[in-house]
């Protein structure tokens, strides 16, 4: 295989070549909805069969965190298309701005979501033997619980354990929630990784004025890979985030 210019031997046009890297991307798209359907499905049936359980596992996530990270993603999500748009009507210098915004805003992302599992870390609620739905009422200086939250916590535990039959109903149903938490939230920040690497990729090609009107399929297709990515995580955040939060 050789390529003269941008347009690789196995194509006649250029036109051509977009449409092929254009179906591919779609095609490894929708195998991606089916990979985060089997999650969302896995969620869907634990969700509705340990309802109280799962909302009350969820109200110990800080919303604010997941708010500024759903923020953060729509802006990356702008900068991504004003890329995209920049490359398309030839303004090269725009290319490389937007596409370095971009990248901070999903390290944006990624940090605070590092924050987020260290709060849970120092909360004993990553699934496994030291897993315990107690800790923080048990030790509210750790968890910088006030007293109305410590109060309020309390209620909620008793009220739980009497629908669901105990502590250890609700440390085993709890932690049912947490490792879909842990397991859908830490797929999509692969994938933020993953999509970070990739917009690297494309601020150095971007620096040496690689795309124009003529050839500027890597970053429509980067710019479709980082659109479904966010759009994942605004389906993650009511469903993980979200719960009974009245």
């Amino acid at each position: 295989m050789h390529r003269t210019g941008d347009l690789y031997g196995q194509f006649e046009t250029l036109e051509q070549q977009k449409e092929s890297a254009t179906l591919g991307m779609w095609t490894f798209l929708i195998t991606e909805i089916l990979f985060f359907g089997g999650l969302f499905l896995t969620y869907t049936i634990n969700r509705h069969t340990y309802a109280d359980v799962f909302s009350f596992s969820s109200r110990t996530i800080k919303l604010s965190w997941g708010a500024i990270n759903t923020v953060v993603l729509i802006g990356s999500s702008l900068t991504m298309a004003m890329s995209v748009w920049s490359a398309q009507v030839g303004k090269k210098k725009l290319v490389t701005i937007f596409l370095i915004l971009t990248l901070i805003l999903g390290t944006v992302f990624l940090g605070i979501k590092g924050i987020e599992y260290h709060d849970k870390y120092v909360e004993h609620h990553i699934p496994g033997a030291s897993f315990d739905m107690y800790f923080c009422t048990n030790n509210p200086g750790a968890c910088n619980l006030t007293t109305e939250e410590l109060a309020q916590e309390r209620t909620e535990l008793k009220e739980l354990e009497d629908k669901v039959g105990g502590p250890v109903a609700v440390n085993a149903h709890s932690q049912l929630f947490f490792s879909l938490y842990f397991g859908m939230t830490g797929l999509h920040a692969l994938h933020m990784i993953i999509g970070a690497g990739l917009l690297l990729w494309l601020i150095v090609e971007s620096m040496r004025g690689r795309f124009s009107p003529r050839w500027n399929t890597p970053v429509e297709n980067v710019g479709l890979y980082w659109h479904f990515v966010d759009i994942v995580w605004i389906y993650l955040f009511p469903l993980l985030y979200l719960i009974d939060r009245h």
